[in-house]
């Protein structure tokens, strides 16, 4: 955690380093204000909150350092709810190091990672997950990454589990009375009540749960994976995806050797498009190699583009490979390529064999292309989209955030003991335990719970000056 001392003043660039027309300083802490004032051409001791001065900042020797605009922001009424002066000066790399290092002489210190966004915490200005996700909002490169992390900012997921923690705390509160009298063999707390409230906690939390799969997509985007045999036409889709020549395309088996990852944007959506060596039974070391990696790429991907060539590859050798390259789990799009050679090759002549694959395949993921003329590449991009995206995100709760899932599941596994050590007739203390347990996880999604090391942790992977 980082050594928190309330009557520090921090001081740190907020905007990115680099030359640019405008840099942004910020200062927090009980002095913000009267440092900034020691060395700015106007007195802003007195001024109002949130309002904007404009004069010049000169050194302890009377030298002008810039012209800039000071914004002043008085305790609580501050992101970090302590005084926050926030100068914007020309965006020098010079005039920013001169002006740090003239108001750490002053008396603040250079702030550590995530520190502004730390002490919003620690003064109530923000609960833990509002916390994590203003660096989510930060690196936010799409619209949806955007609206999930800003419901979560605005409180949306927080207070779903302060709900779900506070209807546990009702009944645990029950429970523990019990215990008080545990002499008199009395009951407060309505077990069938109890065990009601504890399967719709459960059913929500495991809905939060698996909208994990969909907000670590939008956050960290898809892995989407392109195989086949070789000349099936994997490298002429992949240049066809991006419009552009990125792979090399030729009629030689096996030109692609090694994998050619590249990003494809689809409605805000991020694909990491991953170009494979043909499966096929190796030639030589080089392209045995690049097999062994396409089969790992396959083993990590979110999605598996198939391509076929629908000339040379009857439907039994398609069912033969998908045996070998998916499982119940994985999400295919069959690519029926070179459609422009047979036009005739429909889903109902592949149906029969693929009936044998053990995962879900129906008419919606064959896709037939004719990649070298761009036939159906559209629509390629919007059943990849579909494949991701199925519902509004905007109207449901997204989980997006490792940390937050894994306590998830901590906490429906102490409710699972819960329902368990009922039907089983063991004691209240034993049941009061587990609601303590799945509490504490709860807890330590919001921050009600939390400890330095995971303080520490979270803050750490912050910029300075947030």
């Amino acid at each position: 955690m980082i050594d928190y001392n309330p009557n520090d003043t921090i001081v740190a660039l907020a905007t990115p380093v680099g030359i640019g027309a405008i840099g942004v300083i910020r200062l927090s802490g009980k002095d913000a204000i009267s440092i900034a004032n020691t060395s700015f051409s106007k007195d802003i001791l007195g001024v109002k909150s949130h309002t904007l001065h404009f004069g010049k900042i000169s050194d302890e020797e009377k030298n002008i350092i810039d012209e800039v605009l000071i914004s002043v922001f008085i305790a609580p009424k501050s992101y970090t709810k302590e005084n926050v002066v926030e100068i914007s000066c020309h965006g020098s790399n010079y005039i920013i190091q001169q002006l740090l290092a003239l108001y750490i002489r002053q008396g603040a210190r250079l702030a550590q990672p995530g520190e502004f966004t730390q002490r919003a915490f620690l003064n109530g200005q923000l609960d833990l997950s509002q916390a994590e996700a203003v660096a989510d909002l930060i690196a936010s490169n799409s619209k949806q990454a955007h609206a999930i992390a800003m419901q979560q900012m605005r409180g949306g997921f927080s207070n779903e589990i302060k709900e779900l923690r506070q209807q546990l705390i009702d009944f645990a509160s029950l429970i523990e009375l019990e215990l008080d009298f545990s002499e008199e063999d009395v009951e407060f707390a309505n077990r069938e009540e109890l065990r009601k409230l504890v399967q719709q906690i459960q059913s929500v939390i495991q809905g939060l749960i698996q909208s994990f799969q969909l907000g670590n997509a939008i956050k960290n985007g898809v892995n989407t994976v392109i195989a086949g045999r070789p000349n099936a036409g994997k490298s002429t889709l992949l240049n066809a995806l991006l419009n552009e020549n990125r792979a090399i395309v030729s009629d030689i088996a096996g030109t692609t050797r090694d994998t050619i990852e590249e990003l494809l944007n689809i409605q805000g959506i991020e694909f990491r498009l991953i170009d494979t060596a043909g499966i096929r039974e190796a030639q030589d070391q080089i392209e045995a190699i690049g097999v062994e990696k396409t089969m790992e790429k396959i083993a990590q991907s979110a999605i598996l583009l198939y391509v076929f060539d629908v000339v040379e590859t009857p439907p039994e050798e398609v069912a033969k490979d998908l045996q070998n390259l998916a499982d119940e789990n994985s999400k295919i799009l069959l690519i029926a390529n070179k459609m422009d050679l047979n036009p005739y090759a429909e889903y109902k002549h592949y149906e029969a064999a693929l009936s044998i694959v053990n995962c879900q395949l129906s008419i919606q993921n064959f896709i037939p292309v004719s990649a070298i003329n761009n036939m159906n590449v559209e629509y390629l991009k919007e059943r990849l989209y579909k494949t991701v995206i199925s519902e509004d995100i905007t109207s449901n709760t997204i989980v997006s955030n490792s940390r937050h899932v894994e306590a998830l599941h901590k906490s429906h596994e102490s409710l699972d003991a819960v329902l368990h050590g009922m039907d089983s007739g063991v004691s209240s203390d034993f049941i009061a335990m587990d609601i303590r347990q799945a509490l504490y996880h709860l807890g330590t999604i919001v921050g009600q719970v939390s400890t330095d090391d995971l303080l520490a942790n979270i803050f750490s992977n912050f910029c300075i000056g947030k």
